[in-house]
């Protein structure tokens, strides 16, 4: 009796096995789901966001154009009409930020996004093809990669005259040698996957096979990459505009107006912190987004 007491009888329905699975969850909706769990990604995509929202509508809310020109209110302290003061022309400082960002932004967004073609174009062929055609594309992007970027650049710009197109042409031309080499990496990894062997035994083309497997799945450090080519391209167009090899006045970039604001820093010290105080936070938002992205997009830490 003692051991019958240690058993209790279950009826059928307790029997009944309940399987419970967990719906599956996409890269993407995977990728995403930890991005958003790192807090600095997160502040960091909140503050891009603000800064291209002010590029884009600020200045249509803002009563002062960027190049109205008001002598009799030169170097205006900060105030509700002038919320970062005014130049030594009378231009509202905080009008020419806004417009500047317009500028910076356009430089650093398609700078990466030629840099991603060329990049991705370049190191995949590079890498797929292998042999005497590797050898040859790496040594001229070792040429490349050997000379400063910054000074290519310089020396682009003073050959092209400043310019934003000329700026675009320049960052172009030199700045794709690192996206180069990151995808040819991916490239030799990949192409000796299975996947990649059976495409090729059911007889896909190489651009098929290079454009539909191989690409798509180098896809996450494509992106990071890409990503932290932004915050480099905008330091490069504001270090041309501070040196005066960028665009031409009265147009104005956060770098032009960092020149301009270093002139009279002493007296005015406002007109050179608005345009670093944008750089910065730009500089660092974009930073930590492509950390974020990186361990976001890393299938070996998907769970």
């Amino acid at each position: 009796m003692e051991e019958e007491k240690l058993f209790e009888k279950i009826s059928k329905e307790e029997l009944e096995i309940k399987e419970f699975v967990r719906p599956s969850i996409g890269y993407w909706a995977d990728a995403w789901r930890r991005l958003k769990m790192n807090r600095l990604a997160i502040a960091g995509l909140v503050m891009i966001s603000i800064v291209i929202l002010l590029a884009i509508f600020g200045p249509m809310f803002s009563p002062y154009g960027y190049d109205e020109t008001n002598l009799n209110n030169v170097y205006a302290p900060i105030s509700r009409e002038h919320w970062f003061g005014t130049d030594e022309l009378g231009r509202d400082e905080f009008t020419r930020v806004l417009y500047g960002a317009r500028i910076s932004l356009a430089v650093g967004f398609v700078a990466s996004f030629i840099n991603l073609i060329i990049g991705v174009i370049y190191g995949g062929i590079s890498g797929f093809l292998g042999g005497k055609t590797d050898n040859i594309m790496m040594r001229i992007v070792d040429i490349l990669y050997s000379i400063p970027t910054l000074l290519i650049v310089i020396l682009l710009m003073v050959v092209l005259k400043p310019g934003l197109t000329n700026i675009f042409i320049a960052l172009g031309i030199s700045y794709w040698v690192g996206m180069a080499r990151i995808v040819r990496g991916q490239t030799l990894s990949l192409k000796e996957q299975e996947f990649t062997l059976a495409a090729r035994t059911l007889g896909a083309s190489r651009t098929r096979i290079l454009i539909r497997h191989i690409v798509p799945n180098a896809i996450g450090p494509i992106v990071v990459t890409a990503t932290l080519l932004i915050p480099n391209a905008i330091f490069f167009e504001s270090f041309l505009s501070f040196i005066g090899l960028g665009v031409s006045a009265p147009m104005a970039s956060w770098g032009s107006l960092a020149s301009d604001g270093i002139r009279g820093f002493q007296s005015h010290p406002n007109l050179l912190f608005a345009p670093a105080l944008f750089i910065s936070v730009s500089m660092l938002s974009f930073n930590f987004l492509g950390d974020g992205l990186r361990d976001a997009l890393d299938p070996r830490l998907r769970k």
